[in-house]
């Protein structure tokens, strides 16, 4: 995968987040992810510092929806 292929897949996985918090009205706590640094902005950090970033971000989404104490639910029309 290209370097800018990672960086639209990390953006990707912030509108995902944004998206669940939006459906259940809670915040998703990315300290990992944060101590990271590496954001989708950060187009000067190497390709290697995103991919370590997305698998760091995409644990700690998929984490906090498999609790099966949270149903997700869109707001499909």
């Amino acid at each position: 995968m290209k370097k800018q292929e990672l960086i639209h897949l990390h953006s990707l996985l912030i509108e995902v987040k944004d998206q669940y918090e939006a459906w259940n009205d809670e915040t998703i706590k990315l300290q990992n992810y944060e101590d990271a640094g590496v954001y989708p902005t950060s187009i000067h950090r190497s390709k290697t510092a995103h991919r370590d970033s997305v698998f760091i971000l995409t644990n700690e989404i998929t984490e906090k929806m498999a609790n099966p104490e949270i149903e997700i639910t869109p707001d499909i029309k």
